[in-house]
């Protein structure tokens, strides 16, 4: 076996690490809230005590756990590191081999909803519409590819990591599909393997103004209240992106110690993240998906790996610098609570091809509403085949 092989992978967390789980959150030390307080403040812990006990006592980890080892897993190392991955194939001759990636608090289990309408449309209703090859990894330090093993796993080094594994699966041409730090990824993606990427698809592209007059007096009403959330948000709830930014050890050991304030520190981003016609995260992402992610990071002891990447990312100094403009065709969905993307702004960056606005759903888009994330990367790819 060399560094290069391609891995069976199957999910089997040992008994003992679910039984100090549930150990654990049974003796959290609960904070109490102060009066006429809510989420302004964070998580209340009425909720969040509740939550923590379906969790120990009713979430099924099993179950989760089978549902991921019905499809085919795998494990590669790439430049030292261990890459899980899924690899579902589509029974179509023609069908358009397409990356996956994930942010945080996400994991594959984001993509668990998009599996079969898009390797197999004929089978849920669809027969004219693209099929999709799959391959679904755990970014670098996330989930069953963490934790990380050495310092400096940037943004560009998870990049060439990406692209020498569709290389190594032998996929010449592949198409790209990101959020959150996939939204990061997919277009530095496209820049580094160029001649081998047809075609990126994002939601939660980030984009900034451009300090031309002329761009923001030409603002649409939506898109300045797209902006304007863009700044509350780095005035008033970047802090956790900082605070991992900047000390990342300091908070990955709180997290790595603590399960309850694992499972706060994530759902707390589900509730604000989410779209916000909802008053709970459970109304607009089912219950039990979350807690399949914020286990996943648990029972891998990522955290610090987790916090590292926004640290290798605020330390990068390719990160923001200036580039050329991309030249891959990109398209871009954006969703109604989850995105500060600004046509005009990504336009200087990216070569926008294809722009759809949706009037639900937020940041998780395949976990909101997959219907129509999949729709947007169906007629996306269908306009670029």
């Amino acid at each position: 076996m060399t560094n290069n092989d391609i891995r069976p992978f199957r999910i089997e967390i040992p008994q003992a690490d679910i039984d100090d789980l549930r150990e654990r959150l049974t003796h959290t030390r609960w904070i109490d809230d102060l009066p006429g307080t809510g989420w302004e403040r964070g998580v209340p812990t009425a909720y969040l005590r509740e939550l923590a006990g379906y969790w120990a006592e009713k979430f099924d980890w099993r179950a989760v756990e089978a549902e991921l080892n019905e499809y085919p897993q795998f494990s590669t190392t790439i430049d030292g590191q261990d890459v899980h991955f899924l690899h579902v194939r589509s029974a179509e001759a023609d069908a358009t081999p397409l990356l996956l990636l994930h942010g945080w608090p996400s994991s594959v289990i984001d993509f668990l909803d998009l599996i079969g309408p898009l390797t197999d449309p004929k089978a849920h209703g669809h027969a004219d519409v693209p099929a999709f090859h799959l391959v679904i990894p755990s970014l670098p330090g996330h989930g069953f590819s963490g934790p990380i093993t050495e310092a400096g796993w940037h943004d560009g080094r998870v990049a060439a990591a990406l692209a020498e594994l569709m290389a190594r699966l032998g996929y010449d041409r592949y198409g790209v599909h990101g959020g959150d730090h996939g939204a990061f990824l997919a277009p530095r993606l496209a820049r580094l393997d160029g001649a081998h990427v047809l075609g990126v698809h994002v939601n939660a592209l980030v984009t900034f103004p451009t300090g031309d007059p002329a761009d923001m007096a030409a603002l649409t009403e939506a898109e300045q209240q797209r902006l304007a959330r863009m700044q509350n948000f780095q005035k008033d709830g970047s802090a956790y992106m900082n605070l991992n930014g900047s000390r990342p050890n300091t908070i990955a050991q709180l997290l790595a110690d603590s399960p309850a304030g694992q499972l706060g520190w994530i759902v707390e981003k589900y509730k604000e993240w989410i779209d916000q016609s909802h008053d709970l995260p459970e109304q607009g992402i089912d219950r039990d998906r979350m807690l399949a992610n914020v286990s996943i990071y648990w029972f891998t002891d990522t955290a610090r790996s987790v916090a590292n990447f926004y640290y290798e990312r605020f330390h990068d100094a390719a990160m923001f610098a200036p580039t050329p403009k991309g030249t891959v065709p990109t398209g871009v969905a954006v969703f109604k609570d989850g995105d500060y993307a600004i046509r005009r702004f990504a336009e200087k960056a990216h070569n926008i091809t294809h722009w759809s606005e949706f009037y639900s759903g937020g940041h998780f888009p395949a976990l909101e509403v997959p219907d129509l994330l999949i729709g947007d990367i169906r007629e996306f790819f269908r306009t670029i085949g």
